[in-house]
C-alpha cells in the first residue's frame, strides 16, 4: 500500500452511497474514495483487471467498505475472493450492510471481515457510524502492511 489512505466503497444503492460519501466529507476526510456499484466491478479494481485494467493509484485502498447485496457477485463472494489471494488476504474489509441476518453476519466473519456494521436506519446515526468508520480505519487503525 501507498501512503495515500483510500477507500473503496461498494454500494448498488445510490441513497446509501450519497449518505456515505456525505457522512465522510463532514467528518473532514480528504481523502480519496473510490466507488463501485457491483461485486464484478469491485474485483476487477482491486485486481486492475477488466474495465480497471489501467487504473492508476495505489494498488489497493487502505480500506473497502463492502455491502452484502450486490449485483453480480454478492459482499460475500467478494470477500471470498479477496481472502483467496495472497495480494488482498490482509485488506482490511468492513461489511455495511442493511441486512440484519444473523447469518451475514456470521458468514462475514467465517470468511475473514474485519468488521460487521449495520447501516442505521437514521441518517444522522447512518451518517455517525460512517463518520466513525473513517475515522478510525484512516486515522487510528494501523495496516497490516
Amino acid at each position: 500500500m501507498s501512503d495515500a489512505k483510500t477507500i473503496l466503497l461498494v454500494e448498488d444503492n445510490p441513497q446509501d452511497e450519497m449518505l456515505t460519501l456525505r457522512a465522510l466529507r463532514k467528518a473532514n476526510l480528504a481523502n480519496q474514495i473510490d466507488v463501485v456499484r457491483d461485486g464484478q466491478q469491485a474485483v476487477d479494481f482491486l485486481f486492475k483487471e477488466g474495465e480497471f485494467s489501467g487504473r492508476e493509484g495505489p494498488a489497493l485502498p487502505t480500506v473497502v467498505l463492502l455491502d452484502i447485496g450486490l449485483p453480480r457477485l454478492s459482499g460475500l463472494e467478494v470477500l471470498e475472493k479477496l481472502r483467496a489471494d495472497k495480494r488482498t488476504a490482509l485488506l482490511p474489509v468492513v461489511i455495511l450492510t442493511s441486512s440484519d441476518e444473523e447469518l451475514d453476519r456470521l458468514q462475514s466473519y467465517r470468511i475473514g471481515a474485519n468488521s460487521f456494521v449495520r447501516k442505521p436506519v437514521c441518517f444522522a446515526d447512518f451518517a455517525e457510524t460512517v463518520a466513525r468508520l473513517g475515522v478510525y480505519w484512516l486515522a487510528t487503525n494501523e495496516p497490516p502492511v
